[in-house]
């Protein structure tokens, strides 16, 4: 047996005795070594369950940001074998949509079963195992630690993939909105890239957490903050800016204080924003993005990235928990003061 933790709704976790699967064909059975906390888990399981779409929560095992070593294979598994480490990408796609074949399993084209996230509608990485597909598997680096696999299985994923379609380099200044696991992501990268980074937020803890990832300026979330973003950037404004707040007034920030031909992305989910598309975003010629989590390709080039550069997703987190404090995890993390947060297995 093993133990597992399930959210059932409510500000509820329950930890619960599950098997422990055996692998069939195409699978491997993966020994968790961390797991990350998400704030779409927070948002769409932990206080309540939308139901909806991909946010459809089938009362599994949670967490879909895991990374550990394989334990066991199943019949036909050539690509990993037990003692290999691993991130588990976390979308389980039908793989013979275009999407699919694209390496884009988060955007499968097909309907459930066959579309599954792992913590969301099969076992996902809040266990001492879980049973994955191979073509989810992606090999850890030796560079890099368990927990810093678990963190670009969707965070740190999320934060690349808007550094790419914004086409972040060392000619920007980039606005980073949101500074809690996805935008210190961002701050990172970014800053990785050679932008000078610019960080905003309501809390100061997040404020200085940002400063330690990277970022050059950080300023208070309020009324002010896109004339101050003018003031560091000579009036210009800032060539990318990434909302990752999911709010309303930090995607209106991302516009105002964007250059006029510059690159935004909407990258925090949730919420919803109203804005005059004329002054905004006509006259200033910006180009909007939206962007959600990263392909297979694309995080399995973060990995190498990473490695290369001696850079540590982990160094972004501040509270670390076994499986047997999930909950206290869950209710620290719901604060909204922390770095990121992870369960550690090992």
């Amino acid at each position: 047996m093993m133990q597992g933790a399930v959210l059932p709704g409510g500000g509820a976790v329950e930890l619960r005795a599950f098997e422990v699967p055996e692998p069939g064909h195409g699978q491997a059975l993966v020994r968790m070594r961390a797991s990350g906390l998400c704030g779409s888990d927070l948002r769409a399981i932990y206080h309540q369950h939308t139901g909806e779409g991909a946010e459809r929560y089938q009362k599994c095992i949670a967490g879909h940001e895991p990374c550990g070593v394989v334990e066991a294979v199943g019949p036909g598994v050539r690509s990993v074998q037990p003692g290999d480490r691993v991130v588990v990408y976390h979308i389980v796609g039908c793989s013979r949509c275009r999407n699919c074949r694209a390496g884009w399993m988060i955007n499968c084209l097909a309907q459930p079963p066959e579309r599954a996230a792992y913590g969301w509608q099969r076992d996902g990485g809040h266990g001492e195992f879980l049973l994955a597909e191979e073509r989810t598997l992606l090999r850890l680096p030796d560079e890099l630690t368990y927990v810093d696999g678990a963190l670009v299985a969707c965070g740190f994923g999320t934060a690349y993939q808007a550094i790419l379609r914004t086409a972040v380099s060392g000619r920007d200044r980039v606005l980073v909105v949101g500074l809690g696991p996805v935008g210190l992501g961002a701050v990172m990268l970014a800053a990785a890239s050679g932008a000078e980074v610019i960080g905003v937020d309501l809390r100061p803890e997040r404020l200085d957490l940002a400063t330690r990832a990277g970022a050059a300026h950080v300023l208070p979330a309020g009324e002010d903050a896109a004339e101050r973003v003018r003031e560091i950037t000579d009036g210009w404004g800032a060539e990318a800016t990434l909302d990752c707040s999911g709010s309303a007034g930090g995607r209106l920030l991302c516009l105002d204080a964007a250059r006029e031909w510059g690159r935004a992305a909407f990258v925090g989910e949730g919420g919803g924003v109203t804005f005059e598309p004329s002054p905004l975003l006509l006259h200033k010629q910006l180009t909007l993005h939206g962007s959600w989590v990263c392909g297979l390709v694309q995080m399995e080039a973060l990995l190498e990235w990473l490695a290369r550069k001696q850079l540590h997703p982990e160094a972004t987190v501040t509270h670390r928990y076994p499986l047997a404090r999930t909950a206290e995890a869950y209710q620290v993390f719901d604060e909204g003061k922390t770095g990121k947060v992870v369960l550690t297995m090992e």
